[in-house]
C-alpha cells in the first residue's frame, strides 16, 4: 500500500476535465488499495459520504477569497473591466495566483508520502508544492506536476503568457519529478531541458461505470451531435457549418459548447437544423451521444499540437461512429457519406484501453521508485 497525495483546484462535482482527472484517479487509487488524501477547495459542499463510499482523505484546501472580475457593462465601461481582467491575468496570473499560497501553506502540515500529485490547472497549484518542498523536505518520495497544455508554450490561448512567468515555468520543472501530459504530442511545447521529465499519461475513465444507449438508433432525419470547447482558427467548425449551411437536405445537428460566438453567424441559415445546448453531466452526455446516427470531431489545427482530446474516449465509449474532420482540408465528400449512413470512413480510435483508469493510475505508480532514501 502506498500513500498518495493528490492536490487539485476542482474535483466532484464539478464539471469540468481537471475535475474528471482528479475525482477518477483518486478513486481507481484508493480502489486499488492504497491511501489517498486529496486537497481542494471543498466549497461547502459535504464530502462526508463521498469519501466513506470511495474511502478517501478529503481535506478542505480552503474558501476562495480571490474574485473574478466580472465581465459587464457597454460601451466604456465593458472595454475597462475587459482590460482589467486581461491584465490581471496576463501580469498576476490572477484570481489563479491564490493557489500558490494555499498549496504551499497546507503543505507545511504534509510529509511522509510515497506520491504527490498536483494537478494543473491553474499552474499555481504547481508553484505552490515547488515553493513547499526542499531538498530536507521533500513531503513525498515522487512529485509529479500534471499539466494539459504548458504554461508559456500553449498554443491554444489567445494571449502570450509575460516573459517573466519563464522564470516560474522553469523554477517548478527544475523541482518537479516528472511531468505529467495527456500524450507525446504536447512533448515539444515544453522547454527542451525538461523534456527527459516528460511522462505520456492520458485521461482515465471506467468504462464499466458509463451507460449507453443499447437499443437501434433510428431517427427521422440524420442527427449527429459535437461535445466540447469551439475555438477560432485551432478548432473552429466554421467551414463546416458553412457547407451544411449550403446544403437542401434535412439534418439535427446538436452541439454541447459554451462557445457560442463562432456558431452565431449560422443560427438563421440553419434554423431548426441547428441545435446549441448547455454542458451536462459527463454521465448524461454519453448517454445521449450514444442514442445519435454519428458524432463529430473537429480536429486541433495542425499547428495547435494534439488531435486527442479526452472528448473522443467519451466519444469511443458510445459505439458510435465518428467523423472526424481536418481545418486544413474539409473532405465534403465524406460529409455527404455520413449524412447519407455511409460510415465505412469512420474515425478509428486505436489502443483504447491505454485510457482504462486502472491503466493510468498504474502508470502513475510506476513513477514511485521501488527505492528510497530521503
Amino acid at each position: 500500500m502506498k500513500r498518495i497525495l493528490i492536490i487539485s483546484g476542482s474535483f466532484y462535482p464539478e464539471n469540468s476535465p481537471r475535475s474528471f482527472r482528479t475525482s477518477e484517479l483518486a478513486k481507481e487509487l484508493a480502489r486499488q488499495g492504497h491511501d489517498v488524501t486529496v486537497y481542494f477547495p471543498t466549497k461547502g459542499y459535504d464530502y462526508s459520504g463521498f469519501a466513506a463510499e470511495h474511502k478517501l482523505n478529503i481535506k478542505n484546501l480552503g474558501d476562495l477569497k480571490y474574485k473574478n472580475v466580472i465581465y459587464k457593462g457597454k460601451g466604456l465601461e465593458a472595454l475597462a473591466r475587459r482590460a482589467l481582467i486581461r491584465f490581471l491575468l496576463l501580469g498576476f496570473e490572477y484570481p489563479g495566483i491564490e493557489f500558490y499560497f494555499k498549496v504551499s501553506r497546507v503543505l507545511k502540515h504534509e510529509k511522509g508520502y510515497d506520491l504527490l500529485i498536483s494537478v494543473a490547472v491553474p499552474f499555481p497549484i504547481h508553484w505552490g508544492v515547488a515553493k513547499a518542498r526542499k531538498k530536507r523536505r521533500q513531503i513525498a518520495k515522487t512529485w509529479v506536476a500534471d499539466c494539459g497544455d504548458p504554461y508559456m508554450g500553449c498554443k491554444t490561448d489567445s494571449f502570450k503568457k509575460l516573459f517573466y512567468f519563464k522564470y516560474v515555468e522553469k523554477w517548478f520543472c527544475r523541482k518537479a519529478d516528472y511531468i505529467s501530459v495527456p500524450n507525446e504530442d504536447h512533448f515539444g511545447q515544453y522547454y527542451q531541458e525538461f523534456r527527459p521529465k516528460l511522462r505520456a499519461i492520458p485521461q482515465g475513465f471506467r468504462f464499466e461505470d458509463s451507460n449507453v444507449f443499447k437499443g437501434d438508433v433510428s431517427h427521422d432525419v440524420p442527427t449527429f451531435a459535437f461535445a466540447g470547447v469551439l475555438l477560432k482558427e485551432k478548432r473552429d467548425p466554421t467551414n463546416f457549418l458553412r457547407y451544411l449551411a449550403s446544403l437542401d437536405k434535412d439534418f439535427k445537428f446538436i452541439l454541447y459548447t459554451q462557445s457560442h460566438l463562432l456558431l452565431e453567424p449560422f443560427r438563421k441559415k440553419l434554423g431548426k437544423r441547428l441545435e446549441i445546448r448547455s454542458y451536462i453531466r459527463r454521465e448524461e452526455l454519453i448517454y445521449i451521444l450514444s442514442q445519435m446516427d454519428f458524432l463529430l470531431n473537429i480536429e486541433f489545427h495542425s499547428s495547435v499540437g494534439s488531435n486527442s482530446p479526452s472528448k473522443l474516449i467519451d466519444y469511443a465509449i458510445t459505439g458510435r461512429p465518428v467523423l472526424s474532420l481536418s481545418m486544413e482540408e474539409m473532405d465534403t465528400n465524406m460529409i455527404d457519406e455520413f449524412l447519407g449512413g455511409d460510415y465505412s470512413r469512420k474515425m478509428e480510435m486505436k489502443d483504447i484501453d491505454r485510457f482504462r483508469i486502472e491503466n493510468v493510475a498504474s502508470r502513475f505508480l510506476h513513477l514511485i521508485p521501488e527505492s528510497y532514501e530521503g
